[in-house]
């Protein structure tokens, strides 16, 4: 399952990451956030020792979503030692996800 990440510990979660990290930006009163919840969860589990899957509250984290240019949400970036290197914006299907994923992971 995805688990939280936050402005405090987003560097050592994602940027220091050995794998590639899924990060999910979204926020509890997002309808689509909501409907991809589900998806994030089956791919984190997947992905166990491929890949990390986190999720960000853009409500209760503000400078990470404002860092990386977030707009609108739900937001999907792929990081790979530490840089984002896809981003994926809005509701997609999973595997929209995980060609990015196993992009990285290659």
């Amino acid at each position: 399952m995805a688990h939280d990440v936050t402005d405090a510990t987003f560097a050592a979660e994602v940027l220091q990451s050995k794998i590639p990290v899924l990060v999910d930006f979204w926020a509890p009163w997002c309808g689509p956030c909501r409907a991809m919840s589900p998806v994030v969860d089956e791919i984190a589990k997947e992905y166990e020792g491929k890949a990390k899957v986190v999720k960000v509250n853009v409500d209760e984290n503000a400078d990470i979503p404002g860092q990386f240019n977030v707009m609108s949400i739900p937001t999907f970036i792929v990081f790979k030692d530490g840089s984002p290197v896809a981003q994926i914006v809005g509701g997609r299907p999973k595997g929209d996800l995980t060609k990015e994923l196993d992009a990285a992971i290659a």
